[in-house]
């Protein structure tokens, strides 16, 4: 498993999840991270890929949470996507190449990669890589699927690449943040537990090891107090927030 230290700013900052977010201004936005900004805080982001293969800045695989319409995201193009608008706002979708030139290094960013088991990831994160490649602001990676920081191992190894980690959230990789042999091929500079999680001991022992131990999502002043205790850094939304 890698060594090489992860970038100082990763423990420096705390981040607001899916950008900051709330009544009038819709999660994975560019409202949402322009008041991250404001506030002095990180950007953690989501990116789902368009039919057209574009990284889009979104959250669900399907559209009727965020936009209303039925459908699935990775059935429209990008083009069709920023047509829609986010519930309630003048907010649509944007390719994460539009979401970089407006954050623009003003605040470091965790991109989180969607994923399924299953999933052609590698498409995405191809995609993903070509952009930060030019991008001059601080960046990192990450999923909850080991596949993508596999992936940036082998082909971007100068990109920040993290694992995403959940025993008590169902999405497919439940627990595969401490599978010894996922750890070694997906050779993570850093974790993100659910704070339901930290209490685990293979969350202390990394972190005992001296590697970044990031938290989500923090919403309320206990879990809050849990990650300032257990954790590095936060990703936090709503209650919270500092």
């Amino acid at each position: 498993m890698t060594a090489r230290p992860a970038p100082a700013w990763l423990t420096q900052w705390e981040f607001a999840h899916r950008g900051l977010h709330g009544p009038g201004v819709p999660e994975n936005s560019l409202a949402a991270a322009e008041g991250a900004i404001a506030r002095g805080m990180g950007i953690e982001c989501d990116i789902q890929r368009s039919r057209d293969d574009h990284p889009m800045v979104f959250h669900d695989w399907e559209l009727e949470r965020l936009t209303g319409e039925a459908g699935a995201t990775g059935d429209m193009s990008a083009e069709a996507l920023e047509q829609l608008r986010l519930l309630g706002t003048d907010q649509h979708p944007v390719k994460l190449a539009r979401f970089l030139e407006v954050v623009a290094g003003r605040a470091p960013l965790l991109i989180e990669i969607k994923s399924l088991p299953g999933y052609e990831v590698e498409w995405t994160c191809a995609s993903v890589a070509w952009l930060l490649d030019s991008y001059e602001g601080a960046a990192a990676v990450m999923s909850f699927d080991p596949r993508v920081p596999e992936w940036f191992a082998a082909e971007a190894p100068g990109i920040c690449r993290g694992l995403v980690g959940t025993d008590s959230y169902e999405n497919g990789f439940e627990g595969v943040w401490r599978d010894p042999a996922a750890l070694a091929a997906a050779q993570p500079d850093f974790l993100a537990i659910d704070v339901r999680d930290l209490a685990r001991p293979e969350a202390a022992a990394w972190r005992a090891g001296g590697r970044p131990l990031l938290t989500w999502t923090v919403r309320s002043p206990g879990t809050r107090a849990i990650g300032l205790a257990h954790a590095d850094a936060l990703i936090a939304e709503g209650e919270g927030l500092a």
